[in-house]
């Protein structure tokens, strides 16, 4: 009788690897790449039991047979480093998105992702026109750009920072359709990269598509009008402060929405925006 016990577990074994399988190949992200099925399914789970992720407005992320060739710009607020994550989660198998990150949250440890995700790196503290090529070109051969226009942390939470001018060139000039995506409810910790470890209630919510070509609206004025967007979905404040990075200093704003250096000493907002003068003059001359 033990053969026949080793048998049958032998079977229901292979059965639920096989079953599993076919799910990674469904949840593919390239062309039914059982890898990149295996990150989503992974994904999925980690946003259901460690995040506690609730979707919303699903029925606004267009598949790419409903893109028919057109570029897509993912749009969210930026909460925690683990929003690409719960993003790509929410979003499952409709498409792979790939993301614009600061170069300065590069964790080295993390090469091997980064790698595999074709993450655009992008260098804040300077104008960075080969990220900015590059994305470009990915919109124009039809892919789908991950971008947080807001260019930092949201701190405290609930707040709208102001969003980078350089989405609305992005979207004008290679004719994207904008996906909106709120985000709320992740771990609020530094550094960034620790809310992947921590427990959270988020919830991600997409907004309708926005055409700006068929609207006409021009580059110029994107970034804004997404911004009030957002303002107007959530309800929360604008807030205007934002980390002050440059010249070798690295001035972050905290969960509790203060200045603090690197050393954790915290700065009042006069000691802060000085710096921020000396850095702004040194750039000039």
């Amino acid at each position: 009788m033990h053969w026949m016990f080793w048998t049958a577990l032998f079977l229901l074994l292979w059965l639920r690897f096989a079953l599993l399988v076919r799910d990674f190949q469904r949840l593919s992200l390239r062309g039914g790449d059982v890898e990149t099925g295996a990150w989503v399914w992974m994904f999925r789970v980690y946003a259901r039991l460690m995040q506690r992720m609730r979707v919303e407005g699903s029925e606004h992320v267009p598949t790419l047979d409903s893109l028919a060739g057109r570029a897509l710009v993912v749009v969210p607020n930026h909460t925690a480093g683990v929003d690409p994550v719960l993003v790509q989660a929410a979003i499952g198998a409709a498409f792979e998105t790939r993301w614009m990150m600061a170069e300065d949250m590069r964790a080295p440890g993390l090469q091997w992702l980064w790698d595999y995700g074709r993450v655009i790196f992008v260098d804040r503290s300077a104008r960075d026109t080969r990220a900015m090529r590059e994305a470009l070109r990915h919109l124009k051969d039809g892919g789908v750009l991950g971008v947080f226009p807001e260019g930092h942390i949201e701190r405290p939470p609930r707040q709208i920072l102001p969003f980078k001018g350089g989405i609305g060139m992005l979207v004008s000039r290679t004719k994207a359709l904008v996906l909106p995506a709120v985000i709320e409810g992740t771990p609020q910790c530094d550094p960034a990269w620790a809310s992947l470890w921590r427990f959270g209630r988020a919830r991600v919510r997409f907004l309708p598509l926005i055409d700006y070509q068929e609207r006409g609206v021009p580059a110029a004025e994107i970034s804004e009008d997404l911004r009030g967007v957002f303002v107007e979905a959530t309800g929360w404040p604008v807030n205007d402060r934002l980390p002050i990075i440059g010249g070798g200093r690295r001035i972050l704003v905290d969960v509790d929405g203060r200045y603090r250096d690197e050393e954790g000493r915290v700065l009042d907002d006069e000691e802060a925006l000085a710096i921020q003068a000396s850095l702004n003059g040194s750039a000039a001359s």
